[in-house]
């Protein structure tokens, strides 16, 4: 499970590694273009039932942990679909992969993870 510390909150955000890496490419990259945006997700099973969001700016600090030493392979389709929805108006919200299995391991697959990385 990774964590996302932000501003001067003392209260993790916890989400699943291969989650956060995906979702860290996006955040990096709007953050770069000096865009603010949120963040939004549901509550684990283990929270009480509801949703959070969280308003991204330059300024605020902020910091990934990842539990796993190693990253993850990044899905160009979770990438752009997570990056579409951050350039909408509700911001980025956390939705679940979409493997495609028949295109895992092809050239072109990885050729698309390498260029991600």
């Amino acid at each position: 499970m990774g964590t996302i510390f932000y501003g001067g909150s003392a209260t993790p955000i916890d989400i699943d590694d291969r989650a956060l890496s995906h979702l860290k490419i996006v955040i990096a990259t709007k953050l770069r273009r000096d865009e603010s945006f949120t963040v939004s997700w549901r509550h684990p099973d283990d929270e009480p039932t509801g949703r959070s969001t969280i308003w991204l700016h330059p300024s605020i600090p902020l910091r990934f942990v990842f539990d796993e030493p190693e990253a993850p392979a990044i899905s160009r389709a979770w990438i752009d679909e997570l990056m579409g929805s951050a350039n909408a108006s509700g911001g980025i919200t956390l939705v679940a992969e979409h493997m495609d299995s028949s295109s895992e391991g092809s050239p072109e697959h990885i050729a698309e993870l390498r260029a991600l990385r």
